[in-house]
């Protein structure tokens, strides 16, 4: 007899992600477990300024609020919870948690995972390592109905779950594999679903669905959602979200590193893609561990330009800001960048319109260089400079600027432990057997597809894409949906063409990573987002939109893949 898949649901892709999120992920249709991935790179650095303010706190509070309801309704359908909302204080969010189910009268065991806490380096606010899932596993196997974490990598919040209710080993490489796969998908909520699509038009995602995954004993998972929820789940979905924040094939974490190129996705049914034969390798012998620091100290302004003489307006204002900053009493900040966003239409009907946005931001480890020197510069131009001028908030007097850093620490040197319900404490032992991370080797491209008729248009009339960051770095996934779209992608997307179609990434490292069975290619371009999205160094920060730019490039298309842009999702 086979045995039922497990049904893990995410109801949670951020700290503030929807908060009825659980409620509905908990009524919609049946589960086993519900996760919550509360943790990014940025929201250890807003709980590190938290637990600053007052130490007994450092978790997400959100996620007690939701528990509120939550609660009942889990201990009602016999559901267990799993969520990394214990941020830098796992214990204090379990022990929160007990007192909850006390007040609200419901009778829930509580465990808790930590370990992931390291020495905080001089000058940082925060050191954690991302832990896996077996502390998870441990916390369910002692009978937990509720387990929070610190930091574990957002996949282990399946890969636990998972290998608790299958009795997976450390050495069940394939299996882990699959599940971190299946929970990288569902990590980051309505992304599996439609959320930040590519290819939305055409389909209802106004209130998409949460996603959920069916995992087999061999690790195998389909990724659907509860019926009659918004949104949709096809193979584009899937593989957007499987690009989403990755790198090359092998895909590490601290329990295994699953192979991204033996990933096959299969669309099932409606709203149901099969994962399947995904192969899993020993994890490396160090665990990635994120640091936080304050950066220093920022400010921001942003003129709007209306009309006529755009260009000559932005020349103006910068050259009145650099003579009042020259004169001020701490002088000019350590960085000042200036960007011209030429919204602007000619002969516009709306005044806004007939506007761009010429945004300045400065940087300086001293609050006073970014402060009042600044935003006293700026309203004083309003009477005395280009005509027209406002801007779109009261200049402030500038904030604090967070860095991130990943380091490497090995993983015998971190002391992951899960603490029962009843308080015990159990040690997860590193994985035995480990395997140094290299690169795969280049795969054989396709057959390039004959020579013929081109049209200039837009990439994006083909290829689907998804971006995202990695400290200072952005990586954007792109994608075709059949194969004849493949053999034309593979030899048109070179990393010169890449840097060609995005200028500004024409003096960094880029890396092209081929991966054949998703028909994708994933481009790692280092040092885009300078320090990080807690220093907001561009406009899009996190780099969310960078894919979108690039489908927005014209190319020279075969006219025979123009012709079937409108196909259905292919099969792989």
């Amino acid at each position: 007899m086979t045995a039922a898949p497990l049904r893990i649901g995410n109801a949670s892709g951020f700290y503030g992600d929807r908060f009825d999120a659980v409620r509905e992920m908990l009524t919609d249709g049946p589960l086993d477990v519900l996760t919550g991935d509360y943790l990014a790179e940025l929201t250890m650095l807003v709980l590190g300024r938290s637990r600053l303010k007052d130490p007994a706190r450092g978790y997400a509070t959100t996620f007690l609020q939701q528990l509120e309801e939550g609660l009942g309704l889990a201990h009602e359908r016999g559901v267990k919870i799993v969520a990394n909302a214990g941020g830098l204080n796992p214990a204090a969010l379990a022990g929160a948690v007990n007192e909850l189910a006390r007040k609200v009268g419901v009778p829930v065991r509580v465990a808790h995972v930590e370990g992931d806490s390291l020495p905080v380096p001089d000058g940082f606010l925060t050191a954690n390592a991302y832990l896996g899932g077996h502390g998870i596993a441990a916390c369910l196997r002692a009978g937990a109905d509720v387990v929070v974490t610190g930091r574990v990598t957002d996949a282990a919040l399946v890969t636990g779950p998972a290998a608790a209710h299958f009795g997976w080993g450390p050495d069940d490489h394939d299996a882990l594999a699959g599940a971190v796969v299946a929970g990288h998908v569902l990590e980051c909520g309505t992304q599996a679903t439609g959320g930040n699509y590519s290819f939305f038009r055409g389909h209802d995602i106004r209130r998409p669905g949460f996603p959920l995954a069916e995992i087999h004993a061999d690790g195998s998972s389909v990724i659907t959602k509860h019926d009659g929820t918004g949104g949709f789940v096809d193979v584009g979905t899937v593989t957007a979200q499987l690009l989403y924040e990755t790198g090359g094939a092998r895909y590490a974490g601290p329990d295994v590193t699953a192979r991204l190129d033996t990933v096959r996705l299969t669309q099932e049914g409606p709203d149901r893609v099969r994962i399947s034969g995904v192969r899993g390798e020993a994890p490396p012998p160090t665990l990635k561990a994120g640091l936080t620091r304050l950066g220093g100290w920022r400010n921001e302004v942003v003129f709007v330009l209306t009309g006529l003489d755009i260009e000559a307006k932005a020349q103006l204002v910068q050259d009145q800001f650099a003579q009042a900053l020259t004169g001020s009493r701490t002088g000019p900040p350590d960085e000042v960048r200036w960007e011209l966003a030429r919204t602007d239409r000619p002969d516009a009907d709306t005044e806004e319109t007939a506007a761009a946005l010429l945004r300045l931001v400065v940087r300086d480890q001293d609050p006073e260089s970014v402060g009042r020197s600044v935003s006293g510069a700026a309203i004083e131009l309003a009477l005395g400079s280009y005509p027209g001028f406002h801007v779109t908030a009261p200049p402030g007097k500038g904030a604090p600027y967070g860095v991130f850093e990943a380091r490497y620490v090995p993983a015998e040197d971190v002391e992951h432990v899960a603490v029962g319900p009843d308080g015990r404490r159990e040690r997860v032992a590193p994985p035995v057997r480990t395997r140094a991370l290299e690169e795969v080797d280049e795969p054989a491209l396709p057959e390039p597809l004959p020579a013929g008729l081109t049209q200039l248009t837009p990439l994006g009339r083909v290829a689907g894409a998804r971006s995202g960051d990695k400290g200072g770095d952005a990586n954007i996934g792109i994608w075709v949906r059949t194969d004849d779209a493949w053999r034309w992608l593979a030899h048109e997307l070179t990393v010169d063409r890449f840097r060609e179609l995005l200028p500004e990434t024409a003096e960094l490292t880029v890396v092209r990573h081929v991966l054949p069975n998703l028909r994708a290619l994933n481009f790692v371009v280092h040092g885009l987002l300078g320090e990080g999205v807690a220093a907001q160094a561009r406009f899009d920060p996190q780099a969310k939109a960078v894919g979108e730019w690039l489908r927005s490039r014209h190319v020279p298309i075969p006219v025979t893949l123009l012709e079937n842009t409108d196909a259905p999702e292919a099969h792989a």
